[in-house]
Order: C-alpha cells, then structure tokens, then sequence
C-alpha cells in the first residue's frame, strides 16, 4: 500500500486507542464515585494520568494523519509502554495469558504500522531530496 493508503490506518488506530483510554478513564470515576478504591488520593493521581494518556494519544493520531514524525515517535513509545503493560499481565502472581494477548496484539499491529508508514515517509523524503537536487 502506499502512503496515503497506511498513515490514515496507522492514525487510526492511535485513535481507537485513545478511545479505549478514555473508557479506561471513565471506569476509573465509576470506582472513585462508588468508593471501590483503597486510597482516594492515589486513585485521583491515576485518573489523572489516565487522562492525560488519552489526550495525548489522540494528539498522536491527529499529528499521524497530517504526517507528522512526533506522531510516529510517540506513538511507536506508546505501543512499547502497552507492551509492557501486556507483559505485566502475562507474569506474576496473577497472571492471565489470554488478557495479555488481548492487549499485546493491538499493540504489535500499530507498531508495525507507525513503522512502515515511518519508513514510507522517508524513502517518500528522499526521493523529494533527489528530485530537488
């Protein structure tokens, strides 16, 4: 596929993924709003957190469409913090191999893409280099 063909998949899947942050965001208030949590404080910090990764993975998916390379960055960053997300959730005390899969496999796929439309968008860069030259 050529460029313009993946950088709109690559985007959006960031976005599906900010969608999803943002559900985790929202299930977050119902356990603070229902006094399901330990430590209110600490609850309210991840919330906080949790938020933040949500809008700044939508400012990724946004940045992705118009092709920018910060998106791309941040992006690839973000799939290897699920990774380790789905790597947590393989090992340990209780551990549950098929929710790992469930998050690593969405995550492998968006970094293979942001890599391909990143390579795409260079050779795409040299070959203007050449022809300005």
């Amino acid at each position: 596929m050529s460029r313009p063909a993946m950088r709109p998949i690559a985007a959006a899947g960031l976005a599906l993924e900010a969608v999803g942050v943002a559900a985790l965001a929202g299930w977050q208030i119902v356990a603070l709003s229902s006094g399901d949590t330990t430590s209110t404080v600490s609850a309210i910090a991840l919330l906080v957190l949790t938020v933040i990764g949500a809008v700044g993975l939508a400012a990724f998916a946004v940045a992705a469409q118009r092709g920018s390379s910060m998106a791309r960055s941040g992006g690839i960053v973000a799939q290897l913090l699920v990774l380790a997300v789905a790597l947590g959730a393989a090992t340990g005390e209780y551990a549950h191999p098929a929710i790992a899969v469930a998050i690593a496999v969405p995550a492998v796929t968006e970094l293979v893409l942001l890599v391909i439309t990143a390579g795409q968008a260079a050779r795409a860069d040299a070959e203007a280099t050449d022809d300005g030259a």
